[in-house]
């Protein structure tokens, strides 16, 4: 009987290869959650990163960005309602497009939902969803121009 703990053990590795070169740099767990999809063939549902994979191979890389889209994903899942709303914010301003353009598509077209790993908890990624639709009403709310509820 094979035994798959060599493979996992690479996987740590190119996991902790991708923490430390790449996603270190990405400080919040959306920011994380996004990128990490973004690596993430929609058809296949594979993973690529050609860095990784010339390092590691196609399949560890492909695990190992997994691996970590789904910590990303459960960092999220974490993260309070205040933070969400701080990290749509930052979102917004490092992608360069003006906030209620970006407000307004994600309300619209919610892109989020497509970030999400595969085979998440449904309930769970229903609550990461209404977290995020409620951040960006609490968003919008803030932008310039919005009537203030009162408090």
């Amino acid at each position: 009987m094979q035994t798959n703990i060599p493979k996992r053990m690479e996987v740590v590795r190119a996991a902790e290869d991708l923490r430390r070169r790449t996603l270190s740099g990405i400080a919040d767990p959306l920011d994380r959650l996004i990128y990490l999809a973004s690596m993430r063939d929609y058809n296949t549902g594979l993973y690529h990163h050609a860095g990784l994979a010339m390092k590691f191979g196609d399949d560890v890389a492909c695990e190992a960005l997994a691996d970590c889209h789904r910590e990303a994903y459960r960092q999220l899942l974490g993260s309070s309602l205040e933070s969400m709303v701080a990290q749509l914010e930052t979102y917004a301003l490092r992608s360069g497009t003006a906030p209620k353009e970006m407000i307004s598509t994600w309300k619209g077209l919610e892109p989020y939902r497509v970030a999400m790993p595969a085979k998440s908890d449904p309930l769970a990624t229903d609550f990461v969803c209404s977290n995020v639709k409620i951040a960006l009403s609490i968003l919008e709310s803030r932008l310039p121009g919005q009537p203030q509820p009162p408090r």
